[in-house]
Order: structure tokens, then sequence, then C-alpha cells
């Protein structure tokens, strides 16, 4: 149990390498497809223990390793979480074995190497989410890329190389950006890429405005900002089922993180300066996204852009540097992953049944999928923030805090929540009301056990989150206000 508890983080990220091993000698996919599933929930039982074994009472970091890696550049194998990475943690060991089970029966080619990145993911995420040392960091930020092109250029729709290239091209500029803001903090911060050492630091005023805006552009492409967002509809339409939960649901969070992680602690006079601007940026997306949803006759595109208007709200809370704001982007980032992972999957599983993601070509479907019409329902509602489910307690706080620097600012982004309650409720009367529109409509058989088992889970937190979203806050409490305090004290 000591030898566990030592080394909890190390073997959370060991768990999907061991896993991709042990795939890599079975040969039946039934096989196959049971390992992958079960090494996704062994993460998950240790990301529960992780959270089960956490202080929230303490602001630094937890379960903290270390070991000397290149002495030469003093760069180390150094990982822990606080009480905001451990939520982004948990979020990824909890999507994996849903985008194992929605990838079931409708990957039918090469399982093993679809299912070995979902797990190559997986491992580089939590790394990402927990390296204490900037070249770790950089170097499975990196690999993060590597299992989602393939995953598109393989698996994905007809567009998929067009897509799958847009995606490497964006995350590449992005990846240079960050490479040069690593570098630049390295020569200016002490020849280290201890993160908390280079925290604890100050800067000149003209090093943190060169550093922030790299580190800024690499994290807004890669959440994405409006407007560097362009390569993200494209990358959900054709990505398989799995890769857009993936997608949505863990790889944008690493922008919100970046800025949560590097620019607000490291940078504060740069990220107060540039403040205005961000915040604009992010109203604009806000509104942007729900416009450019609302004109979408593509389920899957309807959704990606959903994420742009969003993430915006991620954002938005971020800059206002104060504890509502920053609590409610964090909790928007957990809560965006669920409903829009959830979304993406029901997407996924109507379009195992037709092959097809056009509105046009659903209705009525209330009629033959109820149990999915309920579950699409929760999940549709859920993401424009209806009281009482998890995306509204988020929204909520990160307006709260916006009231306090620029009330024209919530004005101007509640209209975003109310273009996102258009859009998805037309979405619903055209999909799930009124009269089927073709006969195959008509015929589509209800969701089956394996299909309830990865969307009960999502319906779960949902409610439970929208209800009782105490643990979570309590979790990041201690780790926001310390957070607010290097950004704003001198």
């Amino acid at each position: 149990m000591a030898l566990l508890m030592d080394h909890l983080i190390s073997w959370m990220i060991a768990v999907p390498f061991i896993g991709i091993v042990v795939l890599a000698f079975v040969v039946k996919e039934d096989s196959i497809r049971r390992i992958a599933l079960g090494v996704t929930l062994v993460e998950v039982f240790l990301s529960l223990v992780l959270w089960a074994n956490f202080d929230i009472t303490l602001a630094g970091m937890q379960f903290v390793e270390r070991v000397d890696w290149m002495t030469t550049f003093n760069i180390q194998y150094a990982v822990g979480v606080d009480g905001v990475s451990i939520l982004l943690v948990i979020l990824t060991a909890l999507l994996c074995p849903l985008c194992v089970l929605c990838s079931w029966t409708g990957i039918k080619t090469r399982v093993r190497a679809y299912l070995s990145l979902i797990l190559l993911v997986e491992g580089a995420m939590i790394v990402v989410f927990t390296a204490l040392d900037l070249f770790l960091f950089f170097m499975l930020w990196e690999v993060t890329m590597i299992p989602m092109y393939f995953m598109i250029i393989l698996w994905g729709g007809p567009n998929r190389i067009k897509a799958g290239l847009k995606f490497v091209l964006y995350s590449l500029t992005g990846s240079l950006l960050l490479l040069v803001g690593i570098l630049g903090i390295y020569l200016n911060g002490g020849h280290t890429y201890d993160l908390l050492v280079l925290s604890e630091q100050s800067y000149p005023a003209g090093t943190q405005f060169w550093l922030f805006l790299a580190f800024f552009l690499a994290f807004a492409i890669k959440m994405p900002m409006v407007p560097f967002h362009t390569w993200l509809p494209d990358a959900h339409s054709e990505a398989p089922t799995a890769g857009s939960v993936i997608l949505a649901g863990v790889l944008l969070k690493m922008g919100g993180y970046g800025f949560l992680r590097f620019c607000l602690p490291m940078f504060p006079e740069a990220s107060a300066d540039f403040a205005p601007f961000i915040l604009w940026l992010s109203v604009i997306g806000i509104i942007y996204g729900g416009y450019m949803a609302l004109a979408q006759s593509d389920l899957k595109k309807l959704v990606a852009y959903s994420s742009v208007s969003h993430m915006g709200f991620v954002t938005l809370g971020i800059f206002v540097f104060n504890s509502q704001g920053i609590q409610g982007a964090v909790l928007q980032m957990f809560n965006h992953g669920i409903t829009t992972a959830a979304l993406f999957i029901a997407v996924g599983q109507l379009y195992d049944r037709t092959h097809s993601r056009a509105i046009s070509d659903y209705g009525g479907l209330h009629k033959s999928m109820p149990r999915f019409v309920a579950l699409f329902f929760l999940f549709s509602v859920a993401a424009f923030g209806l009281p009482g489910t998890c995306n509204f307690i988020g929204e909520f706080l990160v307006l709260v805090g916006t009231s306090y620097i620029n009330f024209a600012m919530v004005l101007i982004s509640m209209g975003g929540i109310l273009l996102a309650a258009s859009y998805m409720l037309w979405m619903l009367q055209r999909v799930a009301l009124g009269e089927p529109s073709t006969e195959a409509a008509r015929m589509l058989p209800d969701l089956s056990k394996r299909e309830l088992a990865a969307l009960i889970p999502l319906a779960i937190l949902v409610l439970g989150i929208g209800l009782y979203p105490g643990p979570l806050m309590e979790t990041m409490d201690a780790s926001v206000i310390h957070l607010i305090q290097q950004t704003t004290e001198p």
C-alpha cells in the first residue's frame, strides 16, 4: 500500500502505457476491447484514490515526486497536483473508459491501434496536468498531438486528411510558441525548468510582456480562442466519436490550465496589462461561437461551435482575477468536459445507426428512441446552463466574478447563454420532436445496455454537480486563493 501511495501519480501515468504494451500481445479484438476498458477503469479507481487522499486545506502541490533526469540541464521527472490540476486529472480518467465504450462497435478496423491511441493520450494528458518541470510538460504536450492526428486521419470522415493537417499545423504553431516561451523563462529564471521555483520569481516588465505573449498565443490556439479557433470545427466534424470526446473533453482544457499554471503566477503584471483585451476577446468568442452554432445543420459542428462559446466563459473567468471568476472557470472546464463529451457520444450513437450527422435527417426520435431522447434532452439543457445542471454553477460564478470588473461584459455574455438556449432547443425540436423525416429515422433502435453505460455516468454527474457542487469547490478553493495572491499581490 505504501508503494502505491508514495508513487500514486507515477502509477497513474504508468498504467495506460503498461496497457499499451499488454495490448500489443493480444490477438482477439474482443479481448483487446475488454483489456483497454479494464485499464481505463483502473485509472478511474486510482484517480478516486488520489482525490480521497487529497488534503483540501493545503494550497500547494501534493503527492510530489522528484527524480533527477538530465542533471546537466537541471531537468527532472517532477510531478504533483494541487486543487486545480487534480480536477483535470479526474476528468481525464473519467472520460477515457467512456471513449472505449462508445468505440466498441463503431471502430471495426485496426482496433488495437485505435484503443492504444486512447491509452496513449490518457497517459500523456495526466503528465501534462501533473508536470512540475517545464521540459517534461512540453514533451508530453507534444505527445498529445500525435494520437489525435492519427485518430482523425485514419478513422475520420471523408475530409479527414485536410482536418488532420489543419489540426497539426495549428498545434505545431502553438507548440513552437510554447517552446520559445519555455526557453525564454529558462534563461531568465536562473536556468531551471522547475515550475515551483519559476513561479516564485519576479521578472522585469519587458521580459514579462514577451514571455506572456508567447505563452498566451500557445494556449489561446489550444483552447481555442477566437480568432485562433478555425481548426476546431473541422477536427470535430471529421474525428471519430472518441476523438471528439477526448478533444473537447480534455485537450481543450490544456489551454485554460496553461493560463492558470503559467501566465497568471509567472507574469502577473503582463497578465493585468493584457487582461482587458483578453476579456473582450472572450466576450466576442462567447457571442460568435453561439451565433455560428445557431447556423449549423451538422450535429457535430453545432456542438463544436458551442465549445468555442463555452470556452469563452473559461478565459473570461480566469482574467477577472478574483476567486469567483477563477473558481467558475475551473468548474466550467470540468463541467464542459462532461456535457460536451456526453453530446458527442450521443451524436456518435446516432451516426452509428444512420451514418448521417445532418439534423434534417432525423425527427420524431421520441417515439423510436425514448431513452436516448431523455438523456439527450438532459445534456442539451445542461449545455446552455439550465439551473440544477452542472454548467449553470460555473457560468454563474464567472458572471459574478465579471460583474466586479465590468457589468457590460456580463450583459453581453448573457446573450451567449440566450444563443445557447436557442440553438440547443431548436436542435432538440428538429431531432427529437415532430414526425420522422425519413423512414430510417422511424425505425431506429433505442440505446443498448452498453450505450446506456456510456451516458448514464455523465447524466449522474450533470445532475450531481449541478445540485451539489460543494466537493469540487472545496477541492480547488485553497489553490485558487493562493493563485490570486500570486497574481495580485506585489
